[in-house]
């Protein structure tokens, strides 16, 4: 079943982008490392950027970096595995797992920050946000074991990090908010990342709901023929 669906991050940049890690890849094969060494050290490192963004908030330019070089190592170990040939059903269910220990993480993090600086609106965004990621993943996983398709949506994985990456790394207030004219919220590149994984995550777990029930409903109707 065909899906139009676009990604918030283009094809030929995604792939532009794991071809220019394509020498880093063979040196490490070469070298014999493992993938999963890549899969828990963007866990490290993805905490040590959520720890920059709680703990020193004036350094969370700093946070955006380290969160991004955690996304990158992400994609290292899936693609180190198959350059590999190491490719397992476990190492594909680790690398699962850790990722979404490593968004729980950054999310906490984030919404522990807001929550520090008095900003609980965008604490609870932020925890909506991780529902919305989680979900996403969920849900194609779920399908997957039903033996559906469901790599669809806007705001998968590699969006996600890269939207909040570089709304840390980038951030700059674009403008202020007064609330009954007296409080003022600066918004910033990383708020409306945030607003966007919050929304657009969700967004592409009921898009991919809606997709499998499509899939149900044409085997089903394959079935009565």
């Amino acid at each position: 079943m065909a899906d139009k669906s676009k990604s918030l991050l283009p094809r030929w940049l995604q792939d532009g982008f794991v071809n220019l890690l394509t020498p880093l890849v063979k040196l490490f094969s070469k070298w014999n490392l493992n993938p999963n060494y890549f899969t828990i050290w963007g866990l490290i490192i993805t905490a040590m950027g959520t720890v920059v963004i709680f703990a020193w908030p004036n350094y969370i330019r700093l946070a955006g970096v380290l969160i991004l070089i955690g996304g990158i190592c992400d994609v290292l170990d899936g693609k180190l595995a198959r350059t590999s040939g190491r490719v397992t059903k476990f190492g594909a269910l680790f690398d699962s797992a850790i990722d979404r220990y490593s968004e729980v993480i950054m999310f906490f993090g984030i919404a522990a920050y807001y929550v520090r600086h008095d900003n609980y609106v965008l604490s609870v965004i932020a925890f909506i946000a991780l529902g919305g990621s989680t979900m996403v993943s969920y849900v194609r996983a779920r399908a997957e074991a039903l033996g559906f398709e469901a790599k669809v949506g806007l705001m998968q994985r590699p969006e996600r990090v890269v939207l909040i990456g570089s709304g840390a790394f980038l951030y700059y207030k674009i403008f202020d908010i007064t609330i009954f004219h007296v409080t003022d919220f600066p918004v910033t590149l990383l708020e409306i990342a945030l607003w966007m994984v919050a929304i657009f995550a969700n967004y592409t777990a009921i898009h991919r709901l809606i997709y499998v029930y499509k899939q149900d409903k044409a085997n089903m109707q394959e079935e009565v023929k």
